[in-house]
């Protein structure tokens, strides 16, 4: 028997990690048994319980089809399965932390995540998270106990990205979400004022994303394909305004730091980005004025210029297609103003 894991690709970046994947190919001489108690014999941590939450969601595949957990093993059948990692010991201690919801119902919430605020705790961060916001929110559903140190969450963005996530309110809609994040049919688009203004309007950047043999707290492209794990990022100009441009980034994988790193890997980093370059003057005049314009915006937008804007994806109960989009956060609107104002009035 052949199992691989692959984790669980996420928004930006933030998701890794979050699902386990495995892939597994039944033996020849396997007998007759139900697949859910096939897998739990074989996963480890994956009780029956979590197996046929996955296949009531149809996260489980035999030969590419979905099955349901009484479904009876075949030898050689191809099987493949998505689910949640297992609850680790963390207890979440809920907090009245205030969310901006954008939609609810009894399935799922979309919520604008502030700048600034950790989505769940980690390292250095064990309050004040949105995990811990929701375990207040949320305090009487099932899915939000104290023991969970990811409740319904399916994807992240980074503390200091600002934009839309979505989050899972029951077992069934966090496995179906996942599922989509994974096969990547989610919609999710985002906007960043960049340094400079790339020399297309639109493009591909394409590249494996790593961390850095030289600063692992970084991440970076690997041109050769034995670093890293592939990444495609699709983005287009918005608006170039001098020295800085307003730029659409689709996403067509997930990974940690995706858009900082591949925007500074065309030489165009995030404004205001301090872990990849982008809160030095990359561009520009030597003017004394022009340095403390940039100054001033550089106090204005304390973090990088990334707003996850748009989110697309399909209800995981009801099948319609959800799509969702959000204003540029003040910080964000208030500097290209700035800026726009600022270039103009050069030529005045």
């Amino acid at each position: 028997m052949k199992i691989v894991d692959y984790p669980f690709e996420y928004e930006e970046q933030e998701e890794e990690g979050m699902y386990e994947h495995y892939r597994l190919t039944v033996d020849p001489g396997q007998s007759v048994m139900r697949i859910d108690k096939y897998l739990s014999n074989r996963i480890d941590n994956a009780s029956r319980s979590r197996i046929q939450a996955a296949a009531e969601a149809g996260n489980i595949l035999v030969n590419e089809t979905p099955v349901k957990a009484s479904y009876k093993i075949k030898p050689n059948d191809e099987i493949r399965i998505v689910m949640d990692y297992p609850r680790r010991e963390l207890k979440i201690i809920p907090e009245n932390i205030p969310l901006d919801i954008v939609f609810e119902d009894d399935q799922l919430i979309v919520l604008n995540k502030p700048a600034g605020l950790v989505v769940h705790p980690g390292h250095g961060n064990y309050s004040g998270t949105l995990v811990n916001a929701l375990a207040w929110y949320y305090k009487d559903l099932p899915l939000f106990n104290s023991e969970d140190p990811r409740p319904g969450l399916v994807h992240r963005i980074d503390k200091d990205t600002s934009g839309l996530m979505v989050v899972a309110k029951t077992e069934l809609a966090k496995n179906k979400l996942a599922l989509q994040f994974f096969n990547k049919t989610t919609e999710r688009r985002y906007q960043a004022m960049v340094w400079g203004t790339p020399k297309e309007n639109e493009g591909i950047i394409s590249g494996n994303i790593g961390r850095s043999l030289k600063n692992r707290q970084v991440f970076t492209v690997f041109p050769e394909e034995d670093y890293g794990k592939p990444a495609v990022t699709h983005y287009s100009v918005l608006k170039s305004i001098g020295y800085v441009s307003l730029v659409e980034c689709r996403l067509e994988t997930g990974r940690t730091h995706q858009i900082r790193v591949h925007m500074k890997y065309i030489n165009h980093p995030l404004f205001n980005d301090s872990t990849y370059g982008g809160d030095k003057i990359l561009r520009g005049t030597t003017f004394t004025k022009y340095k403390q314009f940039v100054q001033n915006c550089f106090k204005l937008l304390p973090r990088q210029a990334l707003h996850a804007k748009t989110l697309g994806f399909v209800h995981p109960v009801t099948g319609e297609k959800m799509l969702f989009d959000s204003a540029l956060p003040e910080d964000m609107a208030t500097v290209i103003e700035k800026w726009e104002n600022y270039i103009a009035s050069r030529y005045e």
